[in-house]
């Protein structure tokens, strides 16, 4: 197998002796590094390259070349090698007028590297997290599950998403195809009841539970006894980070998920404007990364653990679907908000078979070549859009306002409008959607003439906003008319607070119950925001658990 290429372009001959020496030194047993000193010799190099299918991972680039920029060359270089992550070389100048700034939001380059460099610093780090993020785009032969299924049901993909959601890799195969029997007839089953999931060691689950996947990917989902000082449901950004600040300030802590941690956010491909990642990261990743992170201070993460109630009574009381409960001195609602549904009921009956809420990333490799539409005109859509942009032939963009740049990011519209495959139809709406089976068309209407059009669509993904699925809470905590919950200075009168003290910040109608995240009413709908949010939750956690013990220690009043 051919060792993974480090393509170095400089026209500068000692910086080009330097960095392909010093690139040597760390990667050349597991890389090869190639290197060219003039721009027309370099795409003429990495044309033969691609003529022999030769595997370049990196694309190290002098921003600094008499010819052409470097920002220039990539863009050619990406044309010829699509899939090599683009690394631009330059000065350090924390100004606007860096080129990086337009490069990175127009979508130009991957990463950048700045000059000079300290190798066990500024370079090796850097370019190892490079070529990881290269690898991750690879097809592998290895995989943790095979899914074995009668063509791609709803059912399985869930399944999928939940193992790309824990970032396993997997394969499917129809169960009536030459490898679908095959496999089938070596685990020993029949295959009436489909989807069968068989991990790589041989474990055979037939037509699985959520439960029964996460706990054979080493996912959690049990409660744990006794009394949690801190109960958090939901593993979003909010969640996740209270997860962390509670249990490694010591606090007993477990975390219920209905499903698999991330959130909103876990779908993204991308999050560039998080504070700390210079070159973004993925949704999924952040989750991983929170995950571990809380669950080495200790906090006890449990996945497909829906709470369906909320009760107290000096204790607070969360019980989940199947009937079993957790207790904790205090509770967070950090359970997020879902994705606001379509309503179209051709599209409703063909979920998980083309038509998905949210941006499904464990479809992105089915969709090579394939005609992929957005709905949806914020920044998950923006984020998805040029996601797809990798993998299909054309995105299409539809969009029911007149523009995308009131709802979207400035860095995320840039990146749409350079991306040469997607289409942004404003002012257009979907009515309907069908297929044998599975989505293969769309009807769309122009708001403005009511003209309609069929379009061939392989997959669509709705991303139009979300709202809050609180009705277990009905009874429990006070919420406004749309479902968000109410807390702090935004209690109404008569919500029924008992104490005599005011309610914290982050604390809803029932004392020693917080909110964090998006579903707070009033929330900013920012990953950052949570976060902080998380943080301060956790504060004033500590202070009501301080007051309920001062409350202990004070003797009662005597008498006479």
């Amino acid at each position: 197998m051919n060792k993974p290429i480090l393509f170095l372009m400089a026209t500068d001959f000692s910086l080009l002796e330097a960095l392909e020496s010093d690139l040597h030194r760390r990667f050349g047993n597991e890389c090869r590094t190639v290197s060219e000193h003039t721009p027309d010799a370099g795409l003429a190099r990495l044309r033969v390259l691609a003529g022999r299918n030769e595997p370049v991972a990196l694309l190290i680039v002098d921003h600094r070349m008499p010819e052409m920029t470097g920002v220039e060359f990539l863009v050619e270089a990406h044309a010829i090698h699509p899939g090599a992550k683009r690394i631009l070389l330059v000065e350090r100048d924390y100004t606007a007028a860096n080129p990086i700034v337009p490069a990175m939001t127009l979508g130009q380059i991957d990463f950048h590297l700045v000059k000079p460099w300290f190798p066990e610093q500024g370079l090796y780090p850097p370019v190892s997290e490079f070529l990881a993020s290269w690898q991750a785009t690879q097809e592998s032969d290895f995989r943790i599950f095979d899914l074995v299924d009668e063509g791609r049901s709803r059912r399985s993909e869930e399944i999928r998403d939940l193992l790309a959601g824990f970032g396993m890799p997997y394969a499917l195969h129809a169960a009536s195809s030459v490898e679908g029997k095959r496999l089938l007839e070596e685990a020993g089953v029949d295959g009436t009841r489909l989807p069968v999931a068989i991990r790589h060691d041989g474990r055979v689950l037939v037509a699985p539970s959520d439960v029964e996947v996460i706990e054979a990917l080493g996912g959690g989902t049990q409660l744990g006894d006794g009394v949690y000082d801190l109960a958090i449901v939901g593993a979003g950004p909010a969640g996740l980070a209270a997860a962390v600040y509670a249990a490694s300030e010591g606090l007993e802590t477990v975390v219920l998920e209905r499903r698999i941690s991330g959130g909103q956010a876990g779908a993204s491909s991308r999050i560039r404007n998080f504070p700390g990642f210079v070159w973004g990261i993925g949704g999924n990743q952040f989750a991983y990364r929170a995950c571990e992170q809380a669950w080495l201070f200790g906090a006890n993460l449990t996945f497909a653990q829906e709470a369906t109630c909320l009760r107290s009574d000096g204790v607070h009381h969360v019980c989940v679907s199947d009937g079993r409960e957790v207790a904790a001195r205090t509770v967070l609602l950090a359970t997020g908000v879902a994705w606001r549904r379509l309503g179209v009921p051709g599209l409703e009956a063909l979920l998980g078979a083309g038509v998905f809420y949210g941006a499904a990333m464990s479809e992105a490799k089915a969709m090579r070549g394939r005609q992929v539409c957005i709905v949806g005109a914020g920044n998950s859509a923006g984020q998805a859009a040029t996601y797809f942009s990798k993998f299909a032939a054309d995105v299409t963009m539809l969009v029911r306002g007149d523009s995308i740049t009131r709802t979207m990011s400035q860095y995320l519209v840039q990146e749409v409008q350079q991306a040469h495959n997607v289409r942004v139809r404003l002012q257009t709406e979907v009515v309907e959607g069908g297929g044998d089976g599975r989505l293969e068309w769309l009807t769309v209407r122009e708001r403005k003439t009511g003209a309609t059009e069929r379009l061939e669509a392989t997959a669509l993904f709705i991303l139009i906003g979300g709202e809050p699925k609180t009705e277990w809470l009905e009874g429990s905590v006070a919420r406004s008319k749309d479902g968000y919950i109410l807390a702090g200075p935004d209690l109404p009168a008569g919500s029924g607070w008992p104490l005599e003290r005011a309610p914290m910040l982050l604390e809803t109608s029932v004392p020693g119950v917080f909110v964090a995240g998006d579903v707070r009413w009033g929330s900013v709908k920012r990953m950052g925001s949570a976060v902080g949010e998380a943080a301060t939750a956790v504060h004033l956690v500590h202070q009501y658990l301080g007051e309920q013990t001062a409350k202990t220690l004070t003797p009662a009043p005597t008498v006479g």
